[in-house]
C-alpha cells in the first residue's frame, strides 16, 4: 500500500466533518465561512498531492478498515480520479468565495440561508466520493449524497418557481437513481461482486447478451445524470432558477460526474466498443439539439444551460472513439468545460446583480457601464466557442483529430457536427455580447448602477484565470490526460493496484 493511501479518504471526510461543524455554527456565519474555506482548501491540497503521486507511481488505493477490496470499501485515486479531484476542488473553492461575496449563508428576510454552508460541503463530499469510488455501490452512494444536497440547494429560498422547477429535478434524479440501483442489483446477481476491479474480470465471462444488457442499463442511468440527448430535457428548466453559485457548481460539476461514470464503466467494465456506434449517434444529437436550443433562447442562463448540454456531446464523442487519443481528448475537455461553464454561470450572476436581469431584452450597454464585467464574460465565452489559442480550441482540436484518425462514416459525421457546434457556440456568444454588452440599453428599461461585491468579482476572475492557465499548460495537461487514457485502456495498472493478487 502506498504511503499516501491515508490521504485518499480526506477529500470526502474533511468536507463531511466541515459540514457537521458548520451545522453546529449555524448562528455564527463568520466561523461557518472560515470552516468551509479551510476545509475545501485542505481538500484541494490533498487532491494535488494525490495527482502527483498517481502520475509518478500509479493508482493510490485505500482499503477502508483494512478489509480486502473484495469484501470492503475501496477508494482509488488513479490519474483520472485525481485529476477530477483537483479541478472539482479548485472550482468549488472559487464558487464558495463567490457565494460568500454574494451573502449566501447569511440569514436574510426572504429565506433562512444558514444551511448553505453545510449543504454545500455535503455536496462536495458526494462529488469526491463518486470520483474515488472503487465499487458500483459506493459510486451509487456518492451520487445519492450529492443529489440529496442538491435537492436542498436547488430550492434554496423556497420561492414558488424554485420549488416548481426543483420538483422536476428531484423526480428525474430519483428516476435515474432507481435505474442505477436496479442496474447495480443486476450486476451483482450476474457476477457476485460490485468491486469494479473484480467486475473487470468477471463481466468478460458473461454471455454477450447479458453483458450488453447490463451495460445499457448503467448507460441509461449515467446518461440521465450527464444530460445526454434525449435524456437532457430536464436540465434547461431546472438549473437557471437556482441561485447563481448553486447553478454554477451544478452546471460545472454535476453533469461531469455522470460523464466520469460513463468513462469509468466504458473503459474498465465494458471495453471493446460494443455500443460505440450508439454513443456516437447520441453524441451528435446532443451537440445538435443543445446548440440549436441555445441560439433560440433570449435569457442568459438558459443560453448557457443549452450550451452545457451541447458540449457534453464532445465528451461522449471522445469516449465513443474507444482510442487513447479520443479518451485523452474527452478527459481534457471535461477539465476545460468544468472550469469554463462554471465561470460563465458566475458571470451570469454578476450580470443579474449589476443589471437586475439576465433577459437579453432588458440588457444593453454593459461593456461601457461595467468594462471589467465585459472582460470577464468575453474571455470564457470565446474559450467555450473554441477560438484559438484557448483551451476550448485545443480540446476540440484533439477530439476532431482523434475522430479523423478513427475514420469511418460516424466519426467523420461527428467531426462535422463538432465543427458546426463550435461555430454556433461562437454565434450564440457573439449574440450575447452584441445585445447585452455592446448595444445601447433599452430606453424603457432602467438599469441602476449597482456596485458589484469585490469578492464575487475576484472569484469569477480567478476562474477566468484558471481557464487561461489551462491554455498555458495545455501541453503538459494533454500529457497527463494521455497517460490517464493509456492506463484506462490497458486496465492493468488499476487491477494491479486494487486486487491483492494483482491483475491476471
Amino acid at each position: 500500500m502506498s504511503g499516501y493511501a491515508a490521504l485518499v479518504p480526506l477529500p470526502v471526510v474533511v468536507p463531511l466533518l466541515g459540514a457537521a461543524l458548520t451545522l453546529l455554527l449555524v448562528d455564527r456565519p463568520g466561523p461557518q465561512r472560515t470552516v468551509s474555506v479551510v476545509g475545501l482548501s485542505a481538500s484541494l491540497v490533498v487532491a494535488v498531492v494525490l495527482l502527483v503521486e498517481a502520475y509518478r507511481n500509479g493508482p493510490v488505493v485505500m482499503r477502508v478498515g483494512g478489509w480486502p477490496p473484495t469484501a470492503g470499501i475501496v477508494l482509488v485515486a488513479d490519474q483520472l480520479a485525481a485529476l477530477m479531484l483537483v479541478v472539482s476542488s479548485a472550482v468549488t473553492l472559487c464558487v464558495l468565495f463567490y457565494s460568500i461575496g454574494q451573502g449566501r449563508g447569511e440569514t436574510g428576510e426572504s429565506a433562512p440561508l444558514a444551511i448553505y454552508h453545510p449543504t454545500y460541503l455535503v455536496l462536495t463530499a458526494g462529488i469526491t466520493n463518486a470520483f474515488l469510488a472503487g465499487d458500483l455501490f459506493n459510486l451509487f452512494v456518492g451520487f445519492e449524497i450529492l443529489l440529496a444536497a442538491s435537492f436542498v440547494l436547488i430550492t434554496l429560498g423556497g420561492t414558488e418557481v424554485r420549488i416548481r422547477t426543483g420538483a422536476m429535478y428531484v423526480v428525474v434524479s430519483i428516476l435515474s437513481s432507481m435505474i442505477f440501483l436496479a442496474g447495480t442489483g443486476l450486476v451483482y446477481a450476474a457476477t457476485g461482486t460490485l468491486n469494479m476491479a473484480q467486475l473487470a474480470q468477471r463481466l468478460d465471462a458473461l454471455p454477450d447478451g447479458v453483458r450488453l444488457s447490463l451495460q445499457l442499463v448503467l448507460l441509461l442511468a449515467f446518461g440521465i445524470k450527464a444530460a445526454v440527448f434525449p435524456l437532457s430535457a430536464w436540465l434547461p428548466d431546472s438549473y437557471p432558477t437556482a441561485p447563481a453559485p448553486v447553478t454554477a457548481v451544478f452546471a460545472g460539476l454535476l453533469t461531469k460526474v455522470g460523464v466520469y461514470a460513463i468513462i469509468r464503466t466504458e473503459t474498465l467494465l465494458f471495453p471493446g466498443g460494443d455500443v460505440d456506434g450508439l454513443l456516437m449517434v447520441v453524441a451528435g444529437l446532443t451537440m445538435a439539439v443543445g446548440i440549436l436550443g441555445a441560439v433560440a433562447q433570449s435569457d442568459l442562463k438558459r443560453i448557457f444551460s443549452f450550451t452545457l448540454v451541447s458540449h457534453i456531446g464532445y465528451m461522449i464523442f471522445g469516449v465513443a472513439l474507444s482510442s487513447v487519443a479520443g479518451l485523452a481528448g474527452a478527459i481534457f475537455y471535461v477539465v476545460h468545460h468544468i472550469t469554463i461553464q462554471t465561470t460563465l454561470f458566475l458571470v451570469a450572476g454578476l450580470v443579474e446583480a449589476r443589471a437586475g436581469s439576465t433577459d437579453l431584452r432588458r440588457l444593453g450597454g454593459l461593456a461601457r457601464a461595467a468594462p471589467l464585467l465585459g472582460l470577464l464574460f468575453f474571455v470564457p465565452a470565446m474559450n467555450l466557442a473554441g477560438i484559438p489559442p484557448f483551451s476550448g480550441f485545443l480540446g476540440k482540436l484533439g477530439l476532431l483529430q482523434a475522430g479523423v484518425a478513427a475514420g469511418g462514416p460516424l466519426p467523420w459525421a461527428l467531426v462535422v457536427a463538432g465543427t458546426a457546434t463550435s461555430l454556433l457556440t461562437l454565434y450564440a456568444a457573439s449574440r450575447v455580447w452584441n445585445i447585452a454588452f455592446w448595444r445601447e440599453p433599452p430606453a424603457a428599461v432602467e438599469q441602476p448602477a449597482v456596485r458589484l461585491p469585490k469578492l464575487m468579482v475576484a472569484a469569477t476572475a480567478a476562474l477566468v484565470g484558471l481557464g487561461l492557465v489551462l491554455t498555458l499548460v495545455a501541453g503538459p495537461l494533454f500529457g497527463v490526460t494521455t497517460d490517464a487514457a493509456t492506463d484506462l485502456r490497458a486496465r492493468t495498472p488499476y487491477l494491479r493496484a486494487v486486487l491483492p493478487g494483482g491483475a491476471p
